[in-house]
């Protein structure tokens, strides 16, 4: 049990001497670039074990940046730490808050995250800081690994203050955690030290809770107003006041800067987004028909937290709220505005006794074919892991403008969550995600302006050629009715020949420069895209032939526990029969 011990509130005892030290040169890295904050030596250990302690494996400081740099983007690793706060539903989470605010130290900027989740008792608070520890075991959470919040809050700055107030068994608690990569480089520390410190509040008021000394409480407490942007007890406190009872609050500050010495972050171009200053700079550089393009959600999620924020979570809250910058986002399901919308289901072969089942959205963006938009928004677990990839070649005339929406949970995703690890799952997937592309294509294509595929037309022509009326009375073949006669298309009969093939116009003024239809060049060489098809019919055959594989081997062991069944009971009879032939002799 930690004793509760009065301690005295006198600033003269608590506060720092000198306010002004964040300020100073010599309080700050040596670089304020993420990419170049982990370029120095490391100094000899000053570690001297005394006898009957331990040996233990050590984390120096260095560790903290080359960890976090899993995170090549700065907002999947904000979109860890949204993640935290989702995870947070299952102990009555109904919002968590993004926000730029500024230092009260020096007025820097900083980043704010809050939540109303069930919060972090003394043991919660360290079990986060510790590297490689998770309390996330079930299906229902995103996180896993123990590792996010070191990776993405180290990502995005310096250091990290935490503030967490938790009911746990009738006693209310209040804890803080300070994580600083600035204190540990300048201190010239060769571990991690994560001064912590923390409250009983059951009684309406703040009593520190010691575990070890009144010392060490102390002395966790000056480090903390050291080298926080808060400078006195007083203004440690307050800041549990827009916690309530249960919640968390993460402070994110001495953010990072680029190669240029200007935040990575950008809060000033938008006061309801927070954007990626480089992409930003990119995108007003470029012609305004490629903005129109980069208008869409697909881009913008490049370099608008907003925009990415809106489309991180596949399924859209009941009672969860996301708010960046004091505006609510808006949850955007990408499926919502998809034309001519497939579901199509895929069966992967997978080692467990529950068979998954995964279904695939597919249709074409509202905005095709305008817009070149293509690929495929896979999620984990409800969170988005690759927006938009496109699992065909950007020179691959067909498949152009489809969009598909699938959630894979029997593959895994990388730590960063930005992508998936390559297995035999993943390669399976990939070619599956293929051959769905290639067949919605051969089916779909002339409803938004594409002649229908040639071996489609052909295929329809030998399932029936019964004679039909259009709307004028005339009559058409009913091959051509199915394709051309389609009451969403704009398509016109010019000519019907001899052996009923509709050759197809596009309305006027309709040019998608993919209409055609070239098996091979000039040269006899074999297009690209026949190759593709062949590639994906191969490998279709293939997994017919690993599932009919697998049924055989289950036959097989069905067929080998009866015979050893079938064994089991003649050695059974054979031992009767010995037993009563013992018997008849003896009698």
């Amino acid at each position: 049990m930690a004793n509760v011990v009065e301690i005295p509130d006198s600033d003269d005892e608590i506060e720092v001497q000198n306010s002004a030290t964040m300020e100073s040169d010599d309080r700050r890295l040596e670089t304020r670039s993420f990419w170049k904050a982990g370029a120095f030596e490391i100094g000899p250990t000053k570690w001297d074990p005394s006898q009957g302690d331990l040996e233990h494996a050590r984390v120096h400081p260095k560790f903290l940046h080359s960890n976090a740099t899993s995170h090549k983007w700065a907002f999947g690793a904000i979109a860890e730490l949204l993640d935290n706060a989702v995870d947070e539903i299952n102990n009555g989470a109904t919002f968590v808050k993004v926000d730029r605010i500024y230092s009260k130290r020096d007025n820097s900027p900083a980043l704010l995250f809050l939540d109303d989740g069930g919060g972090m008792d003394p043991e919660g608070i360290r079990k986060c800081m510790s590297l490689g520890y998770s309390t996330k075991k079930t299906n229902s959470t995103i996180g896993q690994y123990g590792n996010g919040f070191k990776t993405s809050t180290m990502r995005l700055g310096a250091d990290v203050i935490v503030f967490s107030c938790a009911s746990r068994n009738g006693r209310e608690t209040r804890s803080v955690g300070l994580l600083s990569y600035t204190f540990l480089r300048k201190t010239g520390q060769d571990d991690v030290i994560v001064p912590m410190i923390d409250f009983d509040a059951s009684k309406h008021w703040a009593e520190p809770i010691v575990y070890t000394s009144l010392d060490d409480w102390s002395t966790n407490l000056k480090t903390i107003l050291e080298w926080s942007p808060f400078a006195s007890k007083d203004d440690l406190m307050q800041q549990f006041e827009d916690i309530g009872s249960h919640g968390t609050k993460i402070i994110i500050y001495n953010l990072w800067l680029d190669d240029e010495g200007i935040y990575e972050l950008n809060c000033d171009e938008d006061d309801e987004d927070i954007k990626l200053r480089d992409e930003a700079s990119r995108l007003s550089k470029v012609s305004k028909k490629a903005a129109e393009t980069q208008a869409h959600i697909s881009y913008r999620i490049l370099h608008s937290l907003r925009a990415y924020a809106s489309i991180l979570y596949l399924r859209k809250f009941k009672n969860f709220k996301i708010f960046l910058r004091g505006k609510l986002v808006e949850q955007y399901n990408i499926a919502d505005d998809l034309k001519y919308q497939e579901v199509v289901t895929y069966r992967p072969h997978v080692s467990t006794t529950k068979e998954a089942a995964v279904e695939t959205t597919l249709g074409f963006m509202k905005e095709a074919p305008a817009l070149g938009i293509t690929g495929f928004n896979v999620y984990h677990k409800n969170r988005l892991i690759r927006p938009f990839w496109k699992v065909t070649s950007d020179g691959h005339s067909k498949g152009y403008g489809i969009v598909g929406v699938l959630e894979a949970n029997f593959i895994e995703p990388a730590h960063d969550k930005q992508d998936f690890e390559r297995s035999s799952l993943f390669s399976r997937l990939e070619m599956k995600l293929k051959q769905m592309q290639m067949e919605y294509w051969r089916h779909h294509c002339h409803l938004i302006g594409h002649k229908p595929d040639p071996s489609l037309v052909r295929k329809m022509q030998k399932v029936s050629t019964t004679p039909l009326h259009d709307s004028q009375g005339e009559r058409v073949n009913k091959t051509t009715a199915g394709i051309v006669a389609n009451p969403r298309l704009d398509y016109s009969v010019s000519q019907i020949g001899s052996l009923g093939t509709p050759i197809l116009q596009a309305p006027p003024g309709y040019e998608t420069g993919f209409d055609q239809d070239v098996s091979y060049g000039d040269d006899g060489s074999r297009d690209i895209d026949q190759i593709c098809d062949e590639n994906i019919q191969l490998f279709m055959r293939c997994e017919e032939y690993m599932q009919k594989e697998n049924e055989l081997k289950n036959t097989v062991e069905d067929l080998e526990k009866q015979v050893a069944e079938t064994k089991r009971k003649c050695a059974e009879l054979s031992s009767r029969l010995e037993l009563l032939r013992s018997q008849k002799a003896m009698r």
